[in-house]
Parts: C-alpha cells; structure tokens; sequence
C-alpha cells in the first residue's frame, strides 16, 4: 500500500510536468484543468505523506518539530493505553454485564463431554500447544524458583496447628482413626515378634545370677512376652479395652491443644519452621515441581491422552452433569460472575500496569513498527484519499476561478 500511495503521487508529478509542456505546445483551456487537478493532487498527496510519516518518524530524517510521534510520545501512550482500559474494559460494571447472559458453566460441560469424546477443536489444540510452548520457554530456573518460593511463603503462613486439631477431632468422630489404631497395634506385634530373641537376651542380660544359675530368667522372658502378645491381641479385638480408651483419650487432649493451647501451637509452628528449613525439605519441592512441569507438559501434549483413563470418565460425568443441571449451572456461574468481578476490582491496576509496562520496555523502533504494522494500510489509503480528493478540489478552483 505504501508503493501504491507514493507511486500515485509520482504519477500526479509526471502529469503535472507534461501537462505543463504539453499545455505549451498545444495550447487549449482544458490543460488547465488537468494541471489543476495534477497540482493539486501532489499538494494533498504531499501533505497526507508529511502527516502520516510524522506519526512513525523525522520526515526525511530532518528533526522537524511535533514530527515522530509515536516514539518520542511511546511511555504517554503506554499510561494513555492503560486508562483507557481500566476505564472501558477492566471495571466491574463492565465485566459483570459482559458476562451476565454467559452460561460458563454450560459452555464447560460441553467442553468437557466434547474433549471425552475426541471433538477437539482447533482452537482448544492450539491454546494447549501454546500452553506448553509457553512453559518451555520460560526459563526453569526463575521460573521454578517463583514457583517455588511462593509455594514456601504459602506453607510458612499457614497455620497448621488448629488444621491438624480440626482434622484429628473429626476423624475421632468418625472413627476413622480407628483402622490406624488397629495397624499400630498390629505393627507392635509383628515388631516384638521379629525382635524376640533379642528381648530374650536383653531379660537375660537383666536377670540376676540366681535366676540365669535356676534357669528361670527364660520362664521369665517367655511370661513377659506372653504377656505382651495377649494384651496386645485382646486390646485389638476388645473395642472397650482400657488402653483403646487411654489411647482414645490421649488423641482427643492432643485435638483439643491443637485447637486451643497456644503453647502447643507455637511447638507445631516451631516444628514446621524447622521442617521448611531442612534442605531434605527444599529437595522434596524441587522434586515435586519438576515431577508437576512434566506432568502439566505431558498433559499439554497429548489433551486426548489424558482424556482417556479413569480421569476421563470422571471428567465427562462432570461435564454431562453441568451441561444437564440447572441448579448447578446457576451456582457455578453465579461464583465465576462474583469470581471474576471481584479479581477486576483486586487486580485490575496491575492487568493494566502489565500493558503499560510492556509497552514502556519497547525501545521507539518496535513501538513503530508495530503500530504501523497493526493500522499502516489504512494510513497508506489517507495518502491514495488525499491524492485524489486534493485533486477534484483543485479541478474545482480551478472551475470557480474560470467562472469568476
């Protein structure tokens, strides 16, 4: 578009000069129409060039005053951007009427059942191949320690003292601990069974001379493990036994601290300090983050693949019970409405300041480039416009003053 526009005005030169030449050797009145026009034509066409070459840059080089636009005005631009979409865009007003006649949740049940049965789209494939592009490129080293950082500060602010209180008492109310109960105590006597002969040596070992010289010291280990085989026995199958209730007793005191013993909190909380600061610790979220990048990376891939499993079938009866569900459906977009209203209120500032910053970093070059790319054809066709419209107005003078 840019050679059309400048070879347009290199035509209206050309014809003005033999027009001109022409008019001279063969005299007649229309001449000076065409000459109005072709002058006129290379004033506008001129004129549009110099405005439109003002916003991108120095016409000709030449440091002429309010020219260069863009890039000497790129950072006002930029916070000029932002407010606009703050403004227009990014307001809760705005978003919560935008997305008011929007079935979210429909729209993902249908997604869903659609990914299950193989229908992918397109679209859906290429922001899954752009995702995993995107998470290749980032740098693992940054990126990962920003990940896993925030996944430190996240572990250090909570409070894990009154989680475990809560989840300890529930479980007691369930009796859901009881099957744990069940294992330690069989764990302890497959312990003392398989250590056996060296709690005979160690009664051995404590028993006085009398007792080793009468051989009484193994009828003594013999009683004492006998003894410990059938408490332990009797407190796995009695539910009622006195340690069960001890052991019971000991967890609901430790709920209750949990809950409500500062002393026993800060202990949990010194102990969990001490647990993030154990290089053990840090190797274990290193693991855990590559382990979840490959994951997410193998899952990007290959979408079909992960459709495919039992994952793929508990993601399709969710779909199907979105796409089916009215008052599901009414929950689940009233919460995304409320979501995403409240995260423009939060954050709208900063999905803004991103765009002005962005733009801010540009260096001049690839702010002109880019805007010219993005609405330079239209610009070239204000060139063609004021060739063209400069010239029917010069043909019009030029009418009025053969008139006059």
């Amino acid at each position: 578009m840019r050679l059309i526009a400048t070879g347009l005005l290199v035509v209206m030169a050309v014809s003005f000069l033999a027009a001109r030449e022409l008019a001279t050797l063969f005299p007649h009145p229309a001449w000076g129409f065409v000459i109005a026009f072709t002058e006129a034509a290379m004033v506008g066409g001129l004129a549009d060039w110099f405005a439109v070459t003002a916003l991108f840059r120095h016409p000709l080089g030449l440091p002429i005053p309010h020219t260069a636009i863009i890039p000497e005005n790129k950072d006002r631009i930029a916070d000029t951007m932002a407010v606009f979409l703050r403004t227009n865009f990014l307001t809760p007003a705005v978003v919560a009427r935008r997305i008011h006649g929007f079935n979210l949740a429909l729209a993902a049940g249908h997604m869903l059942i659609e990914q299950r049965r193989g229908i992918q789209s397109r679209l859906r494939e290429g922001a899954a191949n752009l995702f995993a592009d995107l998470l290749e490129s980032l740098d693992q080293e940054q990126f990962g320690g920003v990940v896993k950082s925030g996944l430190r500060k996240q572990l250090a602010k909570l409070n894990l003292a009154p989680l475990l209180g809560q989840l300890l008492q529930t479980a007691i109310a369930d009796k859901r601990h009881l099957p744990v109960l069940e294992g330690l105590i069989r764990w302890a006597a497959l312990t003392i069974e398989a250590n056996e002969d060296l709690l005979r040596q160690i009664i051995h070992q404590r028993a006085n001379t009398l007792l080793r010289w009468t051989g009484l010291d193994d009828k003594v280990a013999s009683a004492v493990l006998d003894g410990l085989y059938k408490l332990l026995a009797e407190t796995l199958v009695v539910p009622d036994h006195p340690i069960r209730a001890k052991i019971e007793e000991g967890l609901e005191t430790l709920a209750h601290a949990l809950l409500h013993d500062p002393e026993m909190q800060e202990r949990v909380t010194r102990l969990k300090d001490e647990v993030l600061a154990n290089p053990a610790m840090a190797a274990w979220i290193d693991g855990m983050w590559e382990r979840t990048r490959a994951g997410l990376l193998k899952a990007a891939r290959n979408p079909q693949g992960l459709m495919s499993g039992g994952l793929g079938v508990s993601l399709e009866q969710l779909g199907k019970t979105l796409a089916e569900d009215a008052p599901l459906q009414f929950m689940v977009n009233r919460f995304a409405r409320r979501t995403l209203v409240g995260a423009v209120s939060r954050y709208g500032d900063e999905i803004v300041r991103i765009v002005s910053e962005t733009v801010k970093r540009w260096d001049a070059h690839t702010v002109t480039d880019r805007i010219e790319g993005a609405v330079g054809r239209d610009l070239q066709f204000i060139r063609i416009n004021g060739t063209l419209v400069g010239g029917l107005v010069g043909v019009l003078i030029h009418c009025v003053d053969v008139l006059l």
